[in-house]
């Protein structure tokens, strides 16, 4: 069947969620507690321990199967009006959200600001912080990191959400 990214991805969530919860009622089911006047045959869980391992051995592989088919489109898919695969985007798009980041803090400095001597030192000299760059430049720079972050996940939205691929699960 074919599949975008976004779909293939829902997928993957929902087969994943549908382990945990087998994992889960597993958890629950494969001991019990009786106490010794119980008959323990009419407080004992259902569990095939034989079909629970059947049922998670086969979401793994479809998990597998999907996953690996995920990776492969991401290796390969390049990103319209971008050098890159849409594998390069995910590590670009975090790189630029830590540039927007460091910007963002150095954009809202003052070009010199009172020091605060804190640890309840009492002091009579007076220090100040000033910046040791054009804050100006920082703040061109950081309306431009903003607008390329916006750019670059449209791109892959876009990307992940129009572009089929083959997916067997």
């Amino acid at each position: 069947m074919k599949m975008t990214s976004a779909q293939a991805a829902k997928e993957l969530k929902k087969l994943n969620e549908q382990h945990d919860a087998l994992i889960a009622m597993e958890n629950k089911s494969r001991t019990f507690t009786a106490a010794i006047q119980e008959d323990i045959d009419s407080v004992r869980p259902a569990y095939d321990y034989t079909a629970r391992q059947s049922e998670l051995a086969d979401l793994e592989e479809k998990i597998r199967k999907l996953k690996h088919t995920i990776n492969t489109f991401n290796l390969s898919q390049t990103v319209p009006n971008f050098d890159m695969t849409i594998d390069q985007m995910l590590v670009y798009i975090p790189q630029l959200t830590a540039r927007k980041k460091k910007l963002d803090y150095m954009r809202r400095k003052l070009p010199k600001e009172r020091e605060e001597t804190g640890y309840g030192r009492n002091s009579n000299i007076v220090e100040y912080n000033y910046a040791n760059y054009d804050i100006s430049v920082v703040e061109a720079d950081y309306q431009k990191t903003v607008d390329e972050l916006s750019v670059v996940q449209n791109a892959l939205d876009q990307v992940n959400t129009s572009v089929e691929f083959e997916v067997e699960i």
